[in-house]
Parts: C-alpha cells; sequence; structure tokens
C-alpha cells in the first residue's frame, strides 16, 4: 500500500517545521531555494534555527502534521485491509469450511486538509546563505544556521 500526503507550503515555497527540542515552530526550504542549493548535499540532521540542537531529517513534523498524516492514513489503511479480507475469502467455501463476511468496517473520516498562512520573516545564515528559514516575527535571535548550527544575527 503505498499512501502519499502533500503538506501545504506557504507562498514562498516554505514547509512549517516544529523543533524536537524547544518544540518552536519555523519554516524551511522546500526544496533547492536557489541554484547553489542545488548542487548541496543533503546533511544527515539539521539544526534548529531558535535552540540549535540538531535533529534528523525525519525529527521536524508538527502535531498538526501528524495528526493530519494519522487521520489521513487511518481511513485509507482500513478500508484497504477490509477490501482484501474480503477479496481473500471470496468464493473460498466448501462442504466443510464456510467463511461469510456480514457488515463492514467503520472508518473514521478523513481530516480536511491542511492550510499554510504566510506568516513568519525570512533570514539567511551568512555560513549557508542558500538554506534560509523562516522565523516568527516575535522572536529577534540570535539564530542558528539550519546546515551548520552557527550563530548568527541579522
Amino acid at each position: 500500500m503505498d499512501i502519499q500526503l502533500t503538506l501545504p507550503l506557504d507562498h514562498d515555497g516554505f514547509l512549517r517545521r516544529e523543533c524536537p527540542h524547544c518544540i518552536s515552530q519555523f519554516k524551511w526550504h522546500h526544496g533547492p531555494a536557489n541554484e547553489e542549493a542545488e548542487g548541496q548535499p543533503v546533511p544527515a540532521s539539521y539544526y534548529c534555527p531558535l535552540c540549535g540542537q540538531p535533529a534528523g531529517m525525519d525529527s521536524w513534523w508538527t502535531q498538526g502534521q501528524l495528526e493530519y498524516a494519522q487521520g489521513t492514513i487511518v481511513p485509507r489503511a482500513i478500508r484497504e485491509i477490509g477490501q482484501g479480507l474480503q477479496d481473500a475469502f471470496k468464493g473460498s467455501s466448501s462442504k466443510h469450511v464456510r467463511f461469510d463476511l456480514k457488515g463492514s468496517i467503520n472508518t473514521p473520516d478523513v481530516p480536511a486538509s491542511l492550510t499554510e498562512p504566510d506568516d513568519m520573516v525570512i533570514v539567511a545564515s551568512p555560513c549557508h546563505s542558500y538554506e534560509p528559514v523562516k522565523v516568527p516575527e516575535n522572536v529577534s535571535g540570535p539564530y542558528h544556521c539550519l546546515v551548520c548550527g552557527r550563530v548568527f544575527a541579522v
């Protein structure tokens, strides 16, 4: 079973992220932000621009994104399993054994699609300017480079 989810980007192409350490939200650019970024290797971990702590690529989901993913995947998986059971037992009766599936499996409703507001301000570290981030407007820094964790101010 292959289920693909699409998370919304803001109008500048940034995806909301949440630090697993300080739980602060910020945004990083989805995909290369420019030609220089296209040629750079993907780091093994990223650094929170607000607290500077590193974490692996799959550690930055927001609670809303996780709830949306679970709410989208679970109903599809339940329907797929139910259909698989019906297909597996279709016509599988004999003199001695009979399988009869009655009723249906209740599946939860799929959540509404997420939306991404155009909030936060763009900052870029001097050391890896090809990886800009968006930070909350009410946070004045200092900030940390997303790629290497180096402290910088704007």
